[in-house]
């Protein structure tokens, strides 16, 4: 590092000392997010360094953090994308591939999921062409069971595509040993569970595939940004084709004839010798992240593990100080799990004398946020009124969460004295309506 640039990442530690907005925190005034990212003075020289460096495109700090994170999650290869929804896109996409020969998704084929989950879990299957089969879910783990899954799956199956809801681990012990006796693939949606453990083992690392979400919401953060994991070597290069153009060259930007033998293939119809960084063999896109992005989630991965922590730490808080308040259901953890947790969700009793709606109102004017849990019945909204759809059992437990469920914060920016305020308010709404 020459000189200039370190009087500048010095000046930036400076600048970030200045900008800090620390404050006492005043109930009823100061807002209470129910998500958010936190970002440290590493986090803001990471940043500026990279901008300084001027390589713009993924490169150096992207391979490295690929490697990184593949490491973490204990899976083969990791796939940077430019969102969590790009990573599901790219996941489903890749069962499509003509790579995969008879075991290949095609137009028509099911795909098992849920309703009451966020709309990028389902979108990239309608997208290609597929259909969602929808199974319900059990309230207080707020994920289906296995006997829900097994009784959906038909002759048109081909794959299972579900979410850790709200970083709560599904038995995908059981839900991998199903895929397999039915010759499923498994897809992890694991954007709200990095960190999650089941039976001591990371979520993400039983699917086929398994996709991450770095937004401000999820448990480590570039700004935008997700992932695609496998351990699949033949999924991990249709992968990264799809998400390179498409394109068959597996080059880095920058690089050439890494194979040795770039003017010497001849494929589809195209003459031999055509240049192999221009051979497509996917309908691909160009949903790559940037050097900057690879370079906060550098300086990001290093704290995932506290962040982790102090998650747990604020959903035990809430968890503890509503043991017992009347008309709530409370969240729990699935048997065999460890959750990493993406929020606290509350259930409130269809039987209660008052509806989640006034208590998430008596929330938000006490400047404490609130999220429902994603869509509710995501078949409810119009974007799917006429999009093709199965579905399995009654979706009961679905619509009581569109109507009855929402979530709160527990992620690292918060204080314990936000937490107790969180729960002190709820307490006094609930007791003040019997």
């Amino acid at each position: 590092m020459n000189d200039h640039k370190a009087l500048i990442l010095d000046e930036v530690r400076k600048y970030h000392q200045d900008v800090q907005t620390g404050g006492e925190f005043v109930p009823g005034v100061t807002e209470i997010w129910p998500t958010g990212a936190v970002h440290d003075v590493e986090d803001r020289v990471a940043l500026v360094e990279a901008a300084l460096d001027l390589r713009v495109a993924a490169g150096q700090r992207a391979r490295k953090f690929e490697s990184a994170f593949a490491r973490k999650m204990k899976r083969r290869k990791a796939f940077l994308t430019t969102s969590g929804s790009s990573a599901n896109l790219l996941a489903v996409s890749a069962l499509t591939s003509q790579r995969l020969q008879d075991m290949r998704l095609r137009p028509g084929d099911e795909v098992i999921t849920v309703a009451a989950a966020f709309p990028t879990t389902v979108n990239p299957i309608l997208q290609n062409g597929l259909v969602p089969v929808f199974v319900d879910v059990e309230l207080g783990t707020y994920n289906p069971t296995i006997e829900a899954v097994e009784r959906a799956i038909g002759p048109k199956t081909k794959a299972i595509m579900i979410a850790h809801t709200v970083g709560n681990p599904f038995d995908v012990v059981d839900m991998a040993r199903l895929a397999t006796e039915h010759d499923l693939f498994l897809i992890e949606d694991n954007c709200d569970a990095v960190g999650a453990l089941y039976d001591g083992e990371p979520t993400g690392t039983f699917g086929d595939l398994a996709t991450v979400s770095f937004y401000p919401a999820h448990h480590m953060t570039m700004g935008e940004g997700g992932c695609v994991l496998t351990s699949n070597l033949v999924l991990a290069r249709i992968v990264e084709s799809l998400r390179d153009w498409g394109r068959d060259c597996w080059c880095e930007p920058g690089e050439s004839n890494t194979c040795l033998k770039r003017f010497d293939y001849q494929m589809g119809t195209l003459p031999k010798g055509y240049d192999h960084k221009y051979i497509y063999s996917h309908v691909g896109y160009n949903l790559k992240a940037t050097e900057l992005q690879a370079a906060l989630g550098l300086s990001q991965l290093d704290k995932l593990d506290d962040f982790c922590a102090t998650r747990r730490r604020n959903w035990r808080r809430l968890r503890e100080g509503l043991d017992g308040v009347p008309h709530l259901l409370l969240p729990e953890a699935t048997p065999r799990s460890d959750p990493s947790w993406y929020g606290f969700v509350i259930t409130v009793d269809p039987q209660a004398p008052f509806g989640a709606s006034e208590l998430v109102d008596f929330l938000e004017n006490r400047k404490i946020g609130t999220r429902r849990l994603f869509a509710g019945n995501l078949i409810r909204h119009p974007a799917y009124a006429d999009q093709p759809y199965r579905v399995v059992g009654e979706l009961t437990n679905t619509d009581i969460i569109t109507t009855q469920t929402f979530h709160v914060g527990v992620y690292p920016g918060l204080t314990d004295e936000m937490i107790d305020y969180v729960v002190s308010s709820i307490t006094e709404f609930v007791r003040a309506r019997g």
